[in-house]
């Protein structure tokens, strides 16, 4: 059995740095969720299950800044909006802890225990990443790639994988021992994996809340 990781040795990046295409060009962790940032919402969800937090994001730099946490924008040469391994790519580059865990801030009710449950898989297993899984609505299990858990000494990896063109997690993942976490036990909210990429989707999530 392997050492269980310390919350301080895992890095949180929230991913804010895509282009919002369908929510019209929306920077969309600017959007309200129950009357909050969806970037903030995520920061505050995020922020107890790991030992420092950083956003990426490609605009409103001042905005997310507000948050009180480091704001890096893609800094990877691999062109505008390049999708989230250029998230990952600048978390591996910013992250001064062993370990980098990415979240998506489109995906408001992710567990309260997505951490120590990643963590812990990836302990167990001694395998370089983690990515969570979570049933879908057609009843069938699938990773979601972009909730990652990964060694840092990753970076040079990604770096070779995306300046080869590479710009599929899953393509990069499979390179690597991945442990798949599932979370679809009892008590596990079904809608803890649901991303709003359009408004009426955030407003349906908005709605299905107590």
């Amino acid at each position: 059995m392997n050492a269980p990781l310390h919350v301080e040795a895992i890095t949180g990046v929230i991913l804010a740095g895509g282009r919002g295409s369908r929510m019209g060009g929306a920077d969309k962790g600017m959007q309200n969720f129950n009357g909050v940032p969806l970037a903030l919402h995520t920061l505050m969800r995020l922020s107890p299950q790991v030992g420092e937090v950083m956003i990426n994001a490609n605009r409103n730099l001042a905005a997310y800044e507000s948050f009180g946490v480091p704001v890096w924008p893609d800094s990877t040469g691999l062109g505008d909006y390049a999708g989230p391994l250029a998230g990952f790519l600048t978390g591996l580059e910013r992250c001064e802890t062993p370990y980098l865990l990415t979240v998506p801030c489109d995906t408001p009710l992710f567990p309260l225990d997505l951490v120590a449950r990643m963590a812990e898989a990836l302990a167990r297993e001694d395998a370089d990443m983690a990515v969570a899984a979570a049933r879908e609505e057609d009843g069938q299990l699938r990773p979601q790639p972009v909730f990652c858990l990964m060694r840092t000494s990753l970076l040079e990896s990604l770096l070779r994988f995306t300046q080869g063109g590479g710009r599929k997690i899953d393509a990069w993942t499979a390179q690597h021992k991945t442990v798949v976490v599932p979370f679809d036990q009892p008590g596990d909210d079904a809608r803890g994996f649901f991303n709003a990429n359009t408004l009426a989707e955030l407003h349906q999530l908005e709605s299905s809340l107590p």
